[in-house]
């Protein structure tokens, strides 16, 4: 019996030590795609890190939608900056007209820079995806404070605008789209 369990150890041991040495030989052949690995892995934990500390520090949370995007809207009391999937409002929405939308349900209730926002927006186009956090704000900013909500209600950014794209249809070229016609 002894002797059975040393040498199930002995394999052990040199499994273990086999398995330690094997990747110090690929290491050397393949540093560039470890540090890539590295690399998106620090920026995927700077991201969830930011998550994190939006849900441990009193955020109130919303769900925004427009078209085919959705945003996670975390917002509380801070200095006015708006984060958008780790990156600033400036650099994701580079066109005026957006960044203008995403500030709208602060302009309207008077609160610009008391608050901060991070987002997290999915699917869709920027245009699509800026209306999702406008909308998530909106929320966020009624749950925040309920007296906003009849300002928030008139300016209509809390209703989900529930336009979205036609699919295409059979034998038209695009949802209503038909052949040119021909008289003969």
């Amino acid at each position: 019996m002894t002797e059975e369990k040393k040498t199930t150890a002995k394999k052990t041991a040199a499994k273990t030590a086999a398995k330690k040495a094997a990747p110090v030989k690929k290491a050397t052949a393949a540093k560039t795609t470890v540090k890539k690995e590295t690399a998106t892995k620090a920026t995927a934990a700077a991201k969830t890190a930011v998550v994190a500390n939006a849900k441990l520090s009193g955020a109130v949370y919303a769900t925004g939608k427009r078209k085919d995007s959705v945003a996670r809207v975390y917002l509380m009391p801070g200095k006015g900056n708006i984060v958008i999937n780790g990156t600033p409002m400036t650099q994701y929405f580079k066109r005026p007209v957006l960044q203008m939308i995403l500030v709208q349900p602060f302009g309207v209730t008077k609160r610009d820079g008391s608050y901060d926002v991070i987002a997290m927006v999915t699917g869709g186009g920027l245009s699509g995806q800026a209306g999702a956090v406008k909308h998530g704000i909106s929320k966020a900013l009624e749950k925040a404070e309920p007296d906003l909500r009849k300002a928030l209600k008139v300016a209509g950014f809390l209703t989900r605008d529930s336009r979205v794209v036609e699919r295409k249809h059979f034998g038209y070229h695009k949802a209503r789209r038909s052949t040119q016609f021909s008289k003969r």
